[in-house]
């Protein structure tokens, strides 16, 4: 398909298709029902998802839109808090188990309802003691610890807004956050562990803090670690949070009263903050961790392996589950620590029944070996997820055979910081799924796929992704910058009032929605543009090959030819020579066609990826196209570049 026609070209198919068993589908949450309800009336729907909540003031309007701004349950107040802790204890669920929190070195928590409410009462407390009040910016920049969920707990317990700024991000990185939303306060921790070794983290944050508008930083004792210390300015958690009361009156809040901040990378190089409030997005979280994961109250145990510094952390981890009394499992340390079997020890160790994670993540799984998974207990899994990114169909089956043992439904979301909850994603009792496609627009949400033109396309074809209604969960703007948010999310496609997502995708002739990541990833091959995402699947769908990464390089001939970057498996790895790069290029030609013929296959250790996981196409462009390598400061590890730049076998096309 040439460029004038679709946006993207569409050239893998899929014919494997996996349909809910009967005894799946008769104990689902939801029913093929839910669609015809929320297309009959689309604002009624919604008022039903949000009668999941406890509301002190009914809403008068469920929605007043202003293109492109949004006010869900117009005149409603409620308190998040309240919602995701106190109801429960009140409903006689205090000694249900809130968070089942495993440490990196071992050691374990068992934290109730009834505790979570003490704890998150005490932490409004002592912030409240601190000067902070509705309204104010606390920033959070933590490890994976519970205090850590408290803490966002206690910030919307009391009406302010938490910036929470992942572990791993440098002192420069946190300074910028707490400068552009003025935060009054931070809370972070002495250390954390890094594989299995403290590492600091207030020494890093004070020099975040330096000159900035914070006024206190609250220090968790994690590590025992020796820190610098300001009298005056630096308090312990257990000295103020630890001798607070624990009775705390929860103030009911506007439904629009903003609930947190949370920055995502920009094109530009500067963060921009994302705005979400309060009474829309609690809803929609709820409602999407209810029917998307069949969450049983008191009877599924879930685990979102996600960080709390991450939209899926703060959605799918603290908001949605809590808001529906869920037991969730935290962990805190990563993967192969101490041993490469220690997701699967958590879940045989918890009896986890719904697991939620990243493709990245799974590819890492396939590349340690079935044999690891095979060692431990997975029966108790019931559902898995999948987020982050598109995920490869050979990836999607290895995660349904090896992990969920042919008999788990998996559902393949898709959904943005901006989104703030799911928007397309399969329905485990209701859903046929494919390998590799998210599926169908989820009941309530309005989504389509177009062309340049934003004319929608049909089946079989390829374009952008774009919503075109507005949502409860949805972005209230970029803090701070009004023309920024219209320009990034609406100029596009101004004319039609759709929000552009920034991804690309297909219908399949079926009309299941497959994602192919961001169009800033497409390639532009004789004229046909391709996304990195299917010649990726089609690499990784290839016995040989663990993980693999496309970018599209400058060609005199073609406009750009396809440049991939493959680890192999065990013993692949040794034999990655010419014939078998040349078995992957012809892998791919008979994939999905010969145009997707890679130019060159190098073939590598790892690949450089940022601290969630996902692949940095810009810097494999640069060494494909032997530019300088550009900033890696958001790698998880920059010595990968190195190590690709100096140490690669490379195939080139014949």
């Amino acid at each position: 398909m040439a460029e004038s026609g679709a946006t993207l070209s569409n050239l893998s198919t899929e014919s494997r298709a996996f349909p809910p068993s009967e005894e799946f589908a008769a104990q689902a949450n939801a029913t093929a029902e839910l669609y015809d309800r929320a297309d009959a009336d689309r604002e009624a729907f919604w008022a039903e998802q949000a009668d999941r909540l406890s509301w002190s003031r009914k809403w008068d309007k469920v929605l007043e839109w202003n293109a492109p701004f949004a006010k869900w349950f117009v005149g409603g107040q409620l308190n998040v808090a309240y919602n995701c802790v106190d109801r429960h204890v009140e409903e006689g669920n205090g000694d249900r188990v809130a968070l089942y929190w495993e440490g990196e070195p071992g050691d374990s928590r068992e934290i109730t309802y009834a505790d979570l409410k003490r704890e998150v009462s005490r932490a409004a407390n002592a912030l409240i003691e601190l000067g902070v009040g509705k309204g104010d910016r606390v920033a959070i920049q933590m490890p994976m610890i519970p205090e850590t969920a408290i803490s966002m707990l206690a910030c919307a317990r009391i009406g302010a807004m938490h910036s929470v700024v992942f572990g791993g991000f440098s002192p420069g990185a946190l300074k910028a956050r707490i400068e552009d939303a003025e935060c009054k306060l931070l809370i972070t921790t002495d250390g954390q562990y890094r594989r299995g070794k403290p590492a600091p983290m207030k020494e890093n944050t004070d020099e975040a803090v330096e000159g900035t508008s914070i006024e206190h930083v609250l220090v968790v004792k994690r590590t025992d670690i020796d820190v610098p210390w300001t009298d005056g300015r630096d308090v312990w958690w257990h000295d103020t949070v630890g001798t607070a009361s624990e009775e705390h009156t929860p103030e009911a809040f506007d439904s629009e009263h903003p609930l947190f901040i949370l920055y995502t990378s920009g094109t530009t190089g500067k963060p921009k903050g994302i705005l979400h409030t309060s009474g829309g997005y609690l809803t929609q979280t709820a409602y999407t961790h209810n029917v998307v994961f069949d969450h049983k109250p008191g009877e599924s145990v879930y685990w979102c392996t996600a960080d709390v510094g991450w939209v899926t952390g703060h959605s799918y981890i603290v908001y949605g589950p809590m808001a529906n009394g869920a037991t969730s499992v935290m962990y805190e340390g990563t993967p192969n620590t101490p041993h490469e079997g220690r997701h699967w020890e958590i879940v045989q160790k918890y009896g986890v029944s719904i697991y939620y994670t990243a493709p990245t993540l799974i590819r890492t799984f396939m590349k340690w070996g079935e044999q690891i998974p095979a060692e431990y207990d997975l029966s108790s899994l019931k559902v898995l997820g999948t987020v982050g990114e598109p995920i490869n169909p050979e990836a999607w089956m290895w995660f349904r055979e090896k992990i969920g043992g042919e008999r788990c439904p998996i559902v393949d979301t898709w959904w943005q910081t901006e989104t703030g909850a799911i928007m397309i994603a399969p329905l485990p009792g209701v859903t046929e799924t494919k390998p590799g496609s998210a599926m169908k627009v989820l009941p309530g949400i309005g989504a389509t796929v177009v062309d340049e033109s934003g004319t929608p396309v049909g089946n079989g074809e390829g374009g952008y992704l774009v919503l075109d209604q507005p949502w409860p969960a949805m972005l209230r703007g970029i803090w701070g910058d009004e023309e920024r948010y219209r320009d990034t999310y609406w100029s596009k496609f101004a004319e039609q009032g759709y929000y552009f997502a920034g991804d690309g995708a297909k219908y399949d002739e079926d009309g299941a929605i497959w994602l192919l990541g961001r169009v800033d990833d497409v390639m532009n091959i004789s004229g046909h543009r391709i996304s990195t995402t299917e010649v990726e699947s089609a690499l990784v769908s290839h016995p040989t090959v663990a993980e693999a990464a496309v970018v599209g390089a400058s060609d005199e001939t073609t406009g750009q030819g396809i440049v991939a970057f493959v680890i192999l498996r065990g013993n692949a790895a040794k034999d990655g020579g010419d014939e078998a790069i040349k078995a992957l290029r012809d892998h791919v030609a008979k994939e999905i066609g010969p145009i997707a013929k890679p130019r060159n296959i190098m073939v590598v250790e790892e690949l450089p990826k940022t601290r969630s996981g996902k692949i940095m196409r810009r810097l494999l462009k640069d060494v494909a196209e032997n530019r300088e390598v550009g900033d890696v400061s958001t790698l998880a590890d920059s010595s990968v570049m190195d190590l690709i730049s100096s140490g690669m076998k490379e195939g080139k096309e014949d």
